[in-house]
Parts: C-alpha cells; sequence; structure tokens
C-alpha cells in the first residue's frame, strides 16, 4: 500500500493485481509505503483503520484507489507464480497439478495451503455489497488507471512489468468454470460491474 499524502490518493493492493510493478514505479513519490506483510491491506482496513489515523495525525484523508482483475485471470496467474521452481517440493507449490484441479481445491470447503488465496471481492468490499474502496479500476484496462494517476500525482507515471507469473499453460474447462462462476458469483458480479462503468467505479460516497 502507498500513501501519497499530498496528492490525497493512498493505493491498495488487491494481490495479483500488478502491485509489485505500481510499488516499484511508484514508492519513491510517496511519503508512506506499507510493505511486506503490510502491502495488501484490504479496502475495509483501510477504510476503519489507516483513513482515520492518517486524518487525525495528518489533517488528510486520502481517496483509495485499487484495481481488480477479470477473477479467472487472477486464479490463473496465482497459479502461475505458485509453479515456480523456488517452490518446489513446499505446500504452495502448484507444480504437477493442472488449473483444472487448482481451482476446484480454491473453491473447495478446506483448501490446501497452495489454494488459499482469498478472494478479491473480499478484498474490496465489506465482505456483503458496499464497495469499500473510493475508485477501483479493472485490471485489463490500464490506460485508465494509469490515467488516473497520472493526473492525481501531476507526473506522467509509466509502469513496467514486475514479478511476471512463468508462461504456462493452463486450461479451464467448461464444468470447473461454471462451479467457479457459482461458488464465486460476487467476483464476477463486481468485475462486470467495473466493466459496466467503463472501467473505473466510483464509489457512492466518493
Amino acid at each position: 500500500m502507498l500513501v501519497f499524502l499530498r496528492h490525497k490518493i493512498t493505493f491498495l493492493a488487491t494481490p495479483k493485481t500488478g502491485t509489485t510493478a505500481v510499488e516499484m514505479a511508484l514508492k519513491s513519490r510517496a511519503e508512506i509505503v506499507f510493505s511486506k506483510n503490510r502491502k495488501h491491506i484490504t479496502a475495509v482496513r483501510y477504510a476503519n483503520k489507516v483513513a482515520p489515523f492518517l486524518e487525525d495525525t495528518f489533517g488528510v484523508r486520502p481517496a483509495s484507489v485499487a484495481v481488480m482483475r477479470e477473477p479467472v485471470d487472477q486464479i490463473r496467474s496465482w497459479y502461475k507464480y505458485r509453479s515456480q521452481k523456488r517452490l518446489d517440493g513446499t505446500k504452495l507449490s502448484t507444480k504437477g497439478i493442472s488449473f483444472d484441479q487448482f481451482v476446484s481445491e480454491v473453491v473447495s470447503d478446506k483448501p490446501p495451503e497452495r489454494a488459499r488465496i482469498g478472494r478479491q471481492f473480499s478484498f474490496l468490499t465489506d465482505g456483503k455489497t458496499r464497495v469499500m474502496a473510493d475508485h477501483v479500476f479493472a485490471y485489463e484496462q490500464p490506460e485508465k488507471f494509469l490515467a488516473f494517476l497520472s493526473q492525481h500525482l501531476q507526473h506522467p507515471v509509466e509502469i513496467a512489468p514486475k514479478n511476471v507469473s512463468p508462461l504456462i499453460d493452463s486450461p479451464l474447462s467448461e464444468e470447473t468454470l461454471a462451479l467457479l462462476r457459482e461458488v464465486r458469483a460476487e467476483d464476477f458480479m463486481l468485475y462486470d460491474e467495473i466493466l459496466a462503468a467503463n472501467g473505473h467505479l466510483i464509489a457512492a460516497d466518493c
């Protein structure tokens, strides 16, 4: 998470949405940087804990900005990321299993450690119906996110890819996709809402 006090915005790092690249490109311009175990502070925690602290301490309550990735592609990114050689032999490794199996594990009642990846819906909302991030951009439309950052940071923003997952074949069967859409319907609905807002969803109270 990056806090830009002077420009009154905070970037929330939704997992597997290119957050490392954003951090590398912009952390030198941020007044406050949350990294490592504190990097992925959720939108609801930011709104309820961090933002009030910033307002009380600095007199500024920065608007929260986040990115959401198409749900299947975000899970596929986790699958590829955890296939890396450095994870071989660990409980996090996905090497040796298909993407179909991984998705089935992700949506199971008791997923193994490698399939415990959280949900974008939970990260961006209160877990019910309210989107807690003030601005949410579609990962697949990066030009709108970059234009927003450039405007608010008053500086042209370019982001080079970082921490790119391995290129491996990862098809998904229609049956497993249907199961995923059923179990994580809220994730797909939220993403569709962002697309319906032309790739930039603005909170109602923003």
